[in-house]
């Protein structure tokens, strides 16, 4: 019968495993990575210098657990080939802040575009669900190993596929039922709009998007013709797992961005006052208010608003 220290040293050799595939699959064995003169440390360097507001060497150092001597000499070897500036910092004179010369971002921007297209290119193999499950599984490795570095779960959009109204139209019932105390008749009218959106959709002047993570949904939006001229928004819904994350002001985004393309004049849509996060996402996004209407509704007294946006 195996004993505990069998079954770790089976998952050892299955770590261990992987990480050769992996070293292998993404090239890291290479003397220089992206088919460059440089090596995987030093594009991680520059990449860390390129993607911050003016780092220091303490930082980078500390953040990706490297040998300060060792990133020392990295960096003096980058500015002496000028692919870095080094100012020295107010608040401690023994820090230099670090940003990319002109040459350094030449150097470093086709890396990163190389490194994009050869990670594109590999997933591209697979197919959309499989590539979500290879990002989840990946998400999933770095919360258990380091939860306090762990990155946020990716969300992601798609086209709404088979079931996904139904989770619309339930994710609006809960939600507003939980959060505002709105009855049945809300889920109801969510329904219709649902129901009339599979039966009369136009691919040309309409879309959906769902938003997804960890393989669940958790938000939704919809563009709807309401003449030629006017599209509508609609459907729009951020589950409470997903919020502080910019998702609502991200699908509302893709909607104007559609409609634009669609040709639309203006973009319209229904919401009430007492919805103080979607207002505050329409008006940063441009939407004006121009109508207001008190009635009785969803089991509430309520004041319905109509938003419009010039395109």
């Amino acid at each position: 019968m195996a004993n505990a220290t069998d079954d770790l040293d089976t998952r050892v050799e299955a770590v261990r495993r992987f990480n050769r595939f992996y070293t292998r699959r993404l090239g890291l064995l290479q003397k220089g990575y992206l088919k460059s003169a440089l090596s995987l440390a030093q594009i991680r360097v520059l990449y860390e210098i390129s993607h911050r507001d003016q780092p220091t060497a303490g930082e980078i150092a500390r953040d990706l657990e490297l040998d300060a001597g060792y990133l020392s000499r990295m960096l003096a070897d980058f500015a002496a080939r000028d692919l870095i500036r080094k100012t020295r910092s107010v608040a401690d004179a023994r820090q230099s802040h670090l940003v990319l010369t002109a040459l350094g971002r030449k150097t470093f921007v086709p890396l990163e575009r190389r490194s994009h297209r050869e990670i594109a290119a590999m997933l591209d193999r697979l197919v959309v669900s499989d590539q979500a499950k290879v990002v989840d599984a990946m998400a999933t490795v770095e919360a258990l190993l380091a939860p306090e570095k762990a990155a946020p779960s990716p969300i992601r959009l798609r086209s709404p596929a088979p079931g996904d109204m139904g989770w619309v139209v339930g994710a609006h019932g809960r939600l507003y039922a939980r959060e505002y105390g709105w009855d049945l008749s809300f889920e109801a009218m969510v329904a219709e709009i649902a129901a009339a959106f599979i039966k009369n959709f136009d691919p040309t002047r309409e879309r959906g998007w769902i938003a997804e993570m960890n393989g669940a949904p958790v938000g939704s939006v919809f563009v709807v013709r309401d003449s030629d001229q006017v599209a509508r928004l609609r459907m729009l819904i951020v589950d409470p797992a997903a919020r502080g994350r910019g998702l609502g002001k991200r699908l509302t985004q893709e909607c104007l961005a559609f409609a634009r393309g669609a040709s639309y004049a203006r973009m319209t849509l229904w919401t009430h006052s007492v919805l103080t996060a979607a207002r505050h996402i329409y008006e940063q996004a441009g939407f004006r208010l121009t109508a207001q209407e008190s009635y009785t509704g969803f089991g509430k007294e309520l004041v319905g608003e109509t938003w419009e946006l010039p395109l």
